[in-house]
């Protein structure tokens, strides 16, 4: 496949997925109360949802170790996926959340866990055909992707309510959804260089220094762009008083941020290298999160959340083109599929850390606290990029 049609597949899957996820987390909750459902039954649902992602770690390891009939490691599973995330899709609008409850909440289910089946094969699928010169590029492509979707729907879904149904949203995403598959048809899957072949002791990097660095690194941003990004917002609110409509073109323009900030990041990351590119992904964070700790007038709100939404998409780019070659090829998606599931135990401790940190000493010093743990990852880029006598994978296929 030629490599401008190779980045827009990788681009189009995520953007898939950047869509229907921006749906399930900002706006499922509207469309279930529209139905007069409890808050508590609208968070089990959310929670049922998110389940299939905890399970990516065996999705992974069912794509590294099973050829699907012959068909490929990646290829079948991404197309099988995707069917049934599009299935569910249109199948939705049928299903009435208020007297059919528990089949809702199996239809999110399933939903998901084909979005995470698709998801854990399509980075499978990078780790495997990605030169590592370009492994900066196709992480920016696919980070920018998810982000433009979560733009487009934030900004979109709202006007479909309005002007037409809820059904029309569901159809749209069903839409969306199927715009990788032609794409996804072209892709040849050959066989198995031997490197590639699945065995469990690679699962002996794990206890590998560089390996646990990386992952604590991955817990640590995750930490910290996400427990600042859920505070933005609250801040601006309390300290101008914005509405909810400026709300939400505040994250329409933090997601323009996102999307221009992983874009440039994956081709700087490739022309400066990862060790570097991590150091200035870390500054960037700390410098855009100690700003609007320092935001005083109102005008100065927008271009320092588009500012912090480079940083974020900056920092997560850096952080999956590091992981991505780190990953050792035997295991590739169940290993990047687990040192992603790290990052997002970084998500939930900083999420509940904004919150409490708010509570205790205000937004501008939560924004400051948060900003200054950047510098923990400091001590962790020695074991990340230490010098080896020999590869990772070779020294863990001799121990």
């Amino acid at each position: 496949m030629p490599r401008q049609l190779r980045y827009l597949m990788f681009g189009l899957l995520y953007f898939a997925q950047g869509a229907v996820l921006s749906y399930f987390t900002a706006l499922n909750a509207l469309y279930l109360l529209s139905f007069d459902l409890s808050m508590s039954q609208v968070g089990l649902v959310g929670a049922i949802g998110l389940i299939p992602f905890v399970l990516k770690i065996f999705m992974g390891i069912l794509s590294d170790r099973v050829n699907f009939f012959r068909l490929g490691h990646r290829k079948p599973y991404i197309l099988l996926g995707l069917s049934v995330q599009i299935i569910c899709l249109l199948v939705v609008p049928g299903v009435n959340p208020g007297s059919q409850y528990w089949l809702f909440a199996l239809l999110a289910f399933i939903l998901m866990s084909g979005m995470a089946l698709y998801d854990t094969c399509t980075d499978g699928l990078a780790l495997d055909t990605t030169p590592q010169n370009e492994q900066g590029t196709i992480q920016g492509i696919m980070v920018a992707g998810r982000a433009l979707g979560v733009v487009v729907i934030s900004g979109v879904i709202g006007l479909l309510v309005e002007r037409t149904s809820w059904s029309a949203v569901f159809y749209s995403l069903a839409v969306l959804s199927a715009l990788p598959i032609p794409l996804v048809l072209l892709v040849r899957e050959g066989e198995r260089r031997p490197d590639q072949k699945f065995e469990r002791r690679a699962f002996k990097a794990f206890a590998h220094r560089p390996i646990i660095a990386l992952g604590v690194l991955g817990a640590l941003y995750s930490l910290v762009i996400n427990g600042a990004n859920q505070i933005v917002n609250p801040f601006l609110q309390q300290q101008f008083g914005i509405g909810y409509a400026t709300a939400g073109f505040v994250t329409t323009v933090w997601g323009v941020g996102v999307v221009l900030g992983s874009l440039a990041g994956g081709r700087l990351t490739d022309r400066w290298g990862q060790r570097t590119s991590v150091w200035r992904a870390m500054l960037l964070s700390l410098a855009a999160i100690l700003a609007l700790a320092f935001t005083g007038q109102a005008w100065l709100v927008w271009p320092l959340v588009i500012i912090f939404g480079l940083a974020f998409g900056f920092y997560e780019t850096v952080y999956f083109a590091v992981s991505m070659n780190k990953t050792d090829p035997r295991i590739a998606a169940s290993m990047f599929s687990i040192l992603m599931a790290v990052a997002n135990i970084g998500t939930g401790i900083g999420l509940a850390l904004s919150g409490a940190l708010v509570d205790a000493v205000n937004y501008a010093n939560s924004f400051v606290i948060i900003a200054l743990l950047n510098l923990l990852a400091l001590p962790l880029l020695p074991l990340i990029f230490q010098r080896e006598k020999r590869p990772l994978a070779s020294a863990i296929a001799n121990d």
